[in-house]
């Protein structure tokens, strides 16, 4: 097989032009070749294809064997902007997805660069470069029922760090191998994508956990992203901004008195929405279960062909694991958990409403605003006196906040940019920004200098900010051309059913009160946290009874133990869950990390001890011997090395999936 195609020596699929004058030598041997390989056939084809380094228009022969290759469970394919699995009616899906490969590497997903695969044209561009591999694999969609033989078909990633193994022989000998152990990962959510974490940061945590030895693994679980059945339950961002606008309310802003009102507005935009997906869907979310979802990571393992599963997992990710160590005891690998919730506690469908509130107003005070007062004007804009003498302290700050955010109560800002026209800076958006910056420190300057404009009546860079982080969608994107709609709901579908026949709040009265408790709690989540947990009310209506939910506890003996961490200004996933966690384990089945930095999850405010612990556990399965190790970040918020961790850690997961 050959395909005459332009080269790209980065291998990002970008065409190439070579310099004037620096390859004319190259150009005299191409030239000559040519006549010889007759288009790259003839005894110099092989050569000539390989003069592909320069960048010049080549015949390229597929190097590197094709795919997907026989007996592959996830039918990996070299990634590239059309490896997308085939829908569920396609009636030949494999015939579909194997007519996506394309044989040209200039196209394929590589990672970053090597000192092997230099520019020098002697030299393999692709040399030492892992290769992102997507595959999908089918599961049943409902495992109590062996007669149905419907699927979900979930999309899956995996970062091959040792790259493939060239035909021609030239390449190392560890080319192309699968590592001794995959790395799987989940973010979050419910309703975040692991291929997403493996693509934004599977370079990365291969180095954190294994040197960079380790193959990582992420898949879309079923409802999600480009999983198969993909469930949401709005026919696009658009519509649900639209909406999101009446039914998320901030109780403050409700009023006194007309929080009833407010309510009854939420819920019957929350039973529309169900009715909606009930007639597009049926019954498929009862098969959305974490138990289900556990089941799948069972089938992953067993695809892999690996004894045991060894994983990363984050914050809902915890909540996988910890019922998969449950329901497969005998398949738990060196798994480290991170941000932990304490899953037991979700059989009471308010919980993810009520078990965080604490750490959150820490972390905004002790944390973003003491750390600012520390910093000073030169580390922190807000950290800035108003008045002349006046000696900034924590208590000053706070109340200088207070102030600002009492007055977008009753009236939004006022506020316009060039592209967008006018607009208003709300309480709601002022809040939800707060509540972000709660989860990720290495944008606590970013949040200051948000902050620092409003107090000093600029409004436009807010506003732009408003723009691009707030609404799903670009409202200024024709109507045709939306992208397709997200997950939300999954929170909803998988969160609900765990609590399915546990006692819960009837009337709106009743709910009303839940929402005052939240947001006496805590002003920065409560209201947010709330609307999680009221569509549970209609939920219910549509989808009684979910097809799974695992309540066998977690008094298992497990082959390995997990390593937990947390930290103890998490604002989704307190330390105390850690340490609720690694006592029901028990000593022989947990140890606890406490990382001492803040964020949610301990990859967010860097720390050598703790990436050190986790990296001999993942490589040697050693533990600390303690109960509970401490560990310090290695940088503190607002000071010229953190940024400069930032920088480095190049972290793109999506702070919206992070924050559920």
């Amino acid at each position: 097989m050959e395909k005459c195609n332009e080269f790209t020596p980065t291998g990002h699929g970008r065409p190439h032009k070579p310099m004037a004058g620096s390859n004319r030598l190259v150009k005299v041997v191409v030239a000559a070749l040519t006549l010889v390989a007759l288009l790259c056939v003839g005894p110099f084809g092989d050569l000539f294809s390989r003069i592909h380094r320069v960048g010049y228009d080549s015949c390229v022969k597929p190097m590197y064997g094709t795919f997907p290759q026989p007996e592959d469970p996830f039918r990996f394919l070299p990634c590239t902007d059309k490896t997308r699995p085939p829908p569920i009616d396609d009636p030949n899906p494999e015939v579909s997805w194997a007519k996506l490969y394309d044989p040209n590497p200039e196209n394929w997903s590589w990672g970053k660069p090597s000192q092997e695969s230099s520019n020098d044209f002697v030299k393999d561009i692709y040399a030492g470069r892992g290769i992102y591999l997507c595959g999908y694999l089918d599961v049943p969609m409902d495992y109590t029922n062996k007669s149905d033989s419907r699927i979900s078909r979930q999309a899956v990633t995996k970062l091959q760090m040792s790259g493939l193994k060239r035909l021609d022989g030239s390449s190392k000998s560890s080319a192309g191998r699968k590592s001794i152990r995959t790395l799987v990962v989940e973010p979050g959510g419910p309703g975040g994508g692991g291929q997403s974490m493996v693509w934004g940061d599977g370079e990365s945590i291969s180095e954190r956990w294994s040197n960079g030895t380790f193959d990582v693994l992420g898949w879309d679980p079923r409802g999600v992203n480009a999983s198969y059945p993909a469930i949401s339950c709005f026919a696009s961002d658009a519509h649900r901004d639209r909406w999101r606008l009446l039914t998320s309310k901030n109780r403050i802003v409700a009023g006194q008195g007309n929080t009833l009102q407010q309510l009854q507005v939420a819920d019957t935009m929350n039973d529309a929405m169900f009715k909606y997906c009930f007639h597009k869907y049926g019954e498929l979310p009862r098969f959305m279960t974490t138990a289900f979802v556990a089941r799948d990571l069972e089938m992953i393992r067993q695809a892999l062909g690996e004894d045991e599963l060894t994983g990363f997992m984050v914050s809902y990710g915890t909540g996988i694991a910890q019922t998969y160590a449950g329901m497969f005891p005998d398949s738990v690998g060196r798994m480290i958990l991170d941000g932990n919730e304490y899953w037991a506690d979700y059989m009471n469908p308010l919980s993810f409403a009520t078990n965080s509130f604490d750490n959150v107003t820490d972390a905004w005070r002790d944390g973003f605003l003491a750390s600012c007062v520390d910093a000073g004007p030169d580390g922190c804009p807000l950290a800035t006196p108003k008045k002349n003498g006046e000696v900034l302290t924590l208590a000053s700050l706070e109340a200088r906040m207070d102030t600002l955010l009492s007055s977008l109560v009753n009236r939004p800002l006022p506020a316009y940019t060039g592209t967008s026209g006018p607009g208003l800076i709300t309480y709601q958006f002022v809040i939800d920004a707060i509540y972000e910056a709660t989860y990720e420190p290495r944008i606590w300057l970013s949040l200051a200098e948000f902050l620092n404009d409003l107090e000093s009546g600029n409004t436009t860079k807010p506003l732009d900010r408003m723009n691009q982080r707030w609404w799903r969608s670009d409202p200024g994107a024709p109507f045709t051309k939306l992208e397709p709609p997200s997950n939300d709901e999954l929170l909803t579908m998988v969160g609900c059913p765990e609590g399915y026949d546990q006692p819960r709040p009837e009337s709106l009265e009743e709910w009303d009160a839940v929402w005052q408790n939240a947001t006496e709690a805590s002003w920065i989540s409560g209201d947010m946290r709330f609307y999680y947990v009221l569509p549970c009310r209609q939920f219910y209506k549509y989808w009684p009874t979910p097809a799974e939910v695992y309540r066998g506890g977690l008094n298992k003996t497990l082959k390995n133990p997990l390593l937990l961490i947390s930290e103890p200004y998490d604002p989704a996933t307190p330390l105390r869950h850690g340490r609720r966690l690694r006592q029901s384990l028990g000593r022989d089945n947990a140890r606890l990390v406490v990382h001492h930095g803040f964020g949610h999850g301990s990859h967010r405010d860097v720390s050598d001890c703790t990436d050190d612990i986790g990296r001999r556990y993942i490589l040697e399965g050693i533990l600390p011997s303690e109960d509970e190790t401490h560990c310090t970040p290695n940088s503190k918020p607002f000071s010229a090395s953190y940024k400069t961790d930032f920088s480095d850690a190049g972290l793109l997961w999506n702070l919206r999936i992070g924050r559920y």
